[in-house]
């Protein structure tokens, strides 16, 4: 559950005009192309690590790495035979690579890696190719099937399809559902948890692609070493092997044992055996997320997408993540939700800020800040769960965001930019804390609602209840008494920030004329929406036109964060007792329409600043050193490898899967 170029081999070793270093050789910003930008992260203190711990995490991260032909497929099922035809065209052309079907092949193939797929990363919708088809078709062999998928607008148009009133299953391309439809993909389901258990339910269909026969019967497709993906996932097992003798305690061992049974059966009772074990283990210093985890790419919120991180513990920033944990009953407590929907006991909170070494599968390129997990509610009830921010990857954001105007652009004025520049980076640190560690993990559902009640909208509200506990708490005097904000002012430049963002900024995502689709984008404009709606009587806030430019202005932060607690108390309502049409309303209401004016002037604006929208990560490269007998005396650590140039590499050496995956 989570809540932020340049030509083939060539390296990054100097600070172009726009990039920031960190004094030394190393180089945050990287290579940018169509409405994205690289960003490289680094892994302070790998050198100081063991050689045992080196080792652990040299093996994790090959596992992380070799999932990666998994998300290609499950994005959709012409991905991988897509990647490997313009991969081959790149590398093998012969003629003039400054040529405009060329370059334009390039970029389109570079969005192709960077999405994991031909559509978007986040809008969701398909690549429109700058390339002729018949361009394409003299550097290969080009298949009418294959042909169609690409330039052909209409068919495949978005990966994850949430629009109201449409079958979401059979207009999304995404690969986990095969001849079926919504309604019998539901039915399907529900069948099988009024047949299982209710008290610790499993999470149904979270690691199967459904197929319907021509003989109309249905069959579940498992994710398995001997089954569908299963030469990607023995070369995971090989490595969790390979890893577990440098585990650091016996517990870790039994959690990368679980995690290879569940992935040698596909038994999802052993998954949720794996989740407490990885929950409960809390003390290594080394960790890793490595499965089925995500379900954003499936419009019914059932089936999840492979990803991997391999992480250590920032020792001293988690001390601020340790704080709130320490306190989770106490902001359970003391939350505006009503108390038929508060934990009465909160149990196993454990939070920690994490340098990441290695990204995979869906969290690679584009990836996330922070991390709760496990997505089981009753294993989040009866024994916690972990959150993380991740600590280096937002130090390349923010360092990437320095001087780019952005701020100077929207903020109302002089006072919003001083409290933004003054506490914004701290303020965006303890937002992620809360809305991860806390946010998640609060609340309850009533006895007997289904976890999955709320379908399409669930991952919407989901994020909405997590940010609006985390706005709520960030104004609290509470975090001043902690020490964790130095004083009753710093809040509001979170304040600011969430409202600029959900009203105006967030915006420069999206086509002029689309919807809101992505559950987070849709999360931050229900709540800024409402509480702008809702904060008209008491002029909140407001909208103010100056020299034709639109600016959000706060009046009141106190009623601001009252308007804040209401609709938190609503959403958890929601959540807690399966109101679907209440999340409908909510969503539908607030979270997916763009007033077109206000758009055009967002995007007019932006383009002005010359900044990618999308920021992503290229992965520093791990390197095993051995002796004659091939036993690991070191492992070394490189961040000069180029984004085209670590691409191909992936697709060479961690190639696992066949074209065509059936």
């Amino acid at each position: 559950m989570i809540s932020a170029l340049l030509a083939a081999g060539t390296s990054c070793t100097n600070t172009p005009q726009g990039l920031t270093s960190d004094g030394g050789d190393f180089v945050y910003n990287d290579e940018r192309f169509a409405d994205l930008q690289m960003l490289r992260y680094k892994v302070e203190g790998f050198e100081d690590l063991t050689l045992k711990q080196k080792t652990f995490i040299y093996y994790l991260q090959e596992a992380a790495l070799y999932g990666r032909d998994i998300l290609f497929d499950q994005n959709g099922k012409y991905n991988l035979r897509i990647r490997k035809m313009l991969e081959d065209v790149y590398v093998n052309y012969e003629g003039d690579r400054e040529e405009e079907n060329f370059k334009a092949m390039e970029v389109y193939l570079k969005r192709v890696w960077f999405s994991n797929g031909i559509h978007h990363h986040y809008g969701s919708e398909k690549f429109v190719p700058g390339f002729s088809k018949e361009w394409l078709a003299s550097q290969t062999e080009l298949t009418d099937e294959i042909a169609n998928v690409i330039f052909n607008p209409s068919v495949l148009q978005k990966r994850v399809n949430l629009a109201e009133g449409q079958d979401l299953v059979k207009t999304s391309a995404s690969n986990y559902y095969e001849n079926v439809s919504q309604e019998e993909a539901e039915a399907f389901y529900e069948k099988q948890k009024a047949e299982g258990d209710t008290l610790h339910p499993v999470m149904y269909g979270m690691n199967s692609r459904l197929v319907k026969t021509e003989s109309g019967d249905f069959i579940e497709k498992k994710w398995t070493t001997e089954g569908l993906y299963g030469a990607a996932l023995k070369k995971i097992v090989e490595n969790l092997k390979l890893a577990r003798p440098y585990a650091e305690d016996a517990q870790q061992q039994k959690v990368i044992d679980l995690l290879i049974s569940y992935y040698e059966t596909g038994d999802l009772s052993t998954f949720d055996q794996y989740s407490i074990a990885w929950v409960e283990n809390t003390e290594p210093l080394i960790d890793f997320v490595n499965g089925f985890i995500e379900c954003y790419g499936d419009p019914l919120g059932l089936k999840c997408s492979w990803e991997s991180i391999v992480n250590f513990k920032d020792l001293e920033a988690t001390k601020r993540t340790q704080t709130l944990s320490a306190n989770a009953q106490w902001f359970e407590d003391n939350s505006p939700v009503a108390p038929a929907f508060k934990k009465e006991k909160v149990k196993g909170i454990s939070a920690k800020v994490i340098k990441a070494a290695i990204l995979g599968g869906d969290l690679y390129p584009s990836t996330a800040i922070g991390i709760n997990l496990p997505n089981s509610d009753w294993v989040r009830a009866e024994h916690g769960s972990k959150s993380v921010t991740i600590g280096n990857l937002t130090d390349a954001y923010n360092q990437a965001a320095k001087g780019n105007g952005m701020l100077q652009e929207f903020a109302f004025g002089p006072e919003e930019i001083e409290l933004i520049e003054k506490y914004g980076d701290l303020t965006d640190d303890l937002h992620t804390d809360l809305h991860e560690c806390l946010g998640h993990g609060s609340g309850k559902l009533l006895e007997g609602v289904d976890g999955d009640s709320l379908k399409a909208y669930g991952s919407t509200i989901e994020e909405a209840r997590a940010d609006l506990f985390a706005l709520y708490y960030l104004a609290d005097p509470k975090l001043v008494e902690l020490g964790l904000l130095p004083n009753a002012e710093a809040y509001k430049a979170s304040y600011i920030a969430q409202m600029q963002n959900g009203l105006l900024t967030q915006l420069v995502r999206i086509n002029l004329g689309n919807n809101l689709e992505e559950a987070h984008m849709r999360n931050r404009a229900l709540i800024a929406h409402w509480a702008y709606e809702h904060g008209k009587k008491d002029n909140v806030m407001e909208l103010v036109k100056r020299d034709g430019k639109t600016y959000v202005k706060i009046n009141d932060y106190e009623k601001l964060r009252g308007l804040f607690g209401e609709l938190l108390a609503e959403i958890q309502r929601v959540k807690s007792t399966g109101d679907f049409k209440g999340a409908q309303a909510l969503v539908e209401t607030y979270g997916v329409k763009i007033d077109p004016t206000i758009h055009k002037e967002v995007l007019d604006r932006y383009k002005k600043l010359n900044i990618a929208p999308y920021k992503g990560f290229i992965n520093p490269v791990y390197t095993a050193v051995r002796d004659k007998d091939g036993n690991i005396t070191d492992v070394t650590i490189s961040y000069s490898e180029g984004y085209a140039e670590q691409m191909l590499r992936y697709s060479k050496d961690y190639a696992t899967l066949p074209l065509i995956n059936e």
